[in-house]
This record gives structure tokens, sequence and C-alpha cells, in this order.
């Protein structure tokens, strides 16, 4: 499977906890960080507020499609320009 790399920036505090977790259960940082974003993302997946946040987004993505879809609106004159 294809893996993406990123940089986590991670308090140094909660930093060791993870290299412990890791380390008790026998397995790499990494491994243990996919697990819990995955868990993260699953989650927001069936979380109803996170839900209504994105269909507030999408909203008002849709609107700014539509307005600069739209050719009834004339066009900005420059600064200083006859009009």
């Amino acid at each position: 499977m294809a893996t993406k790399n990123m940089v986590l920036r991670l308090d140094p505090a909660l930093a060791e906890r993870l290299r412990l977790v890791a380390e008790v259960e026998g397995r790499s940082v990494s491994d243990v960080a996919r697990e819990a974003v995955a868990a993260l993302v699953e989650h927001r997946r069936t979380d109803k507020r996170f839900q209504a946040l994105v269909e507030e987004i999408l909203a008002r993505h849709s609107e700014a499609l539509r307005l600069l879809r739209d050719d009834t609106v004339p066009p900005h004159r420059a600064a200083g320009g006859s009009g």
C-alpha cells in the first residue's frame, strides 16, 4: 500500500507518551499515530456536529461558485477609471 509522508508537530510531552505507547505495544510510533488518526477520522464521519459543519462549508462554497459563474455581475472597474 502506498503511503504519504507527513510532518506532525507534537508537544514534547505528548510525543514522549506516544513513543511509550508504541514501545509498550511493540509497534512503531508511525503505526500507533496512523491508528489514532484513522480512529479520529472515522469518529468525525459519524459525528452529527461535524457533518453539520461540512454541510455549512459546502453551502458557502456552492454559493461562491455560483457567484463566480454568474455573468450578470458587471466586471470591477479599476480605481481611477472613467465611469
